[in-house]
């Protein structure tokens, strides 16, 4: 009865009743629906290599010194730099994929993307190394010692 719509159509007037409410509220509800409608990402950090881990390192280790060598790479840029480097252990570009994903998992690539009109351009590249920041912090606590002098000298005056 209820799905047939047979005596009184009690499933069609719930919807009705249900889209006016929702249309009513299109405040926070709209935003759970649209949270929970949407598929959960994929956990790059349980991605199978389909080789051996020492092996998946091995390869690993010489595709990380392909994008340093040459930059952000696309995929197919970077089986091209992969094939010229003589990369040992890729079996196909679908595996050098599959490598990558389990790489950017171990946090060891990123993922960019450029969009250049209507269409998108995604390139891998290496994650900047942690020296960066510590060599930053120095020049900051010179600033803030800097600004200790100048509050000495205003109590002083």
């Amino acid at each position: 009865m209820w799905f047939t719509g047979g005596v009184g159509g009690g499933l069609r007037k719930l919807c009705r009743a249900s889209a006016t409410v929702f249309e009513n509220e299109m405040g926070s509800n709209s935003l759970l629906v649209r949270y929970m409608s949407r598929e959960r990402a994929v956990n790059v950090r349980k991605i199978n290599p389909k080789v051996s881990i020492q092996e998946a390192h091995i390869i690993s280790n010489s595709l990380y010194d392909v994008f340093k060598k040459h930059g952000p790479l696309s995929v197919p840029n970077t089986w091209l730099r992969a094939q010229e480097a003589g990369v040992s252990g890729l079996n196909s570009k679908t595996h050098m994929k599959l490598l990558l994903k389990w790489m950017r998992g171990r946090k060891m690539l990123k993922l960019i993307c450029n969009q250049v009109g209507s269409s998108k351009k995604f390139f891998h590249s290496i994650l900047p190394d942690d020296h960066h920041p510590q060599q930053e912090t120095p020049p900051l606590a010179v600033v803030t010692d800097n600004n200790k002098q100048t509050f000495s000298k205003r109590r002083s005056k």
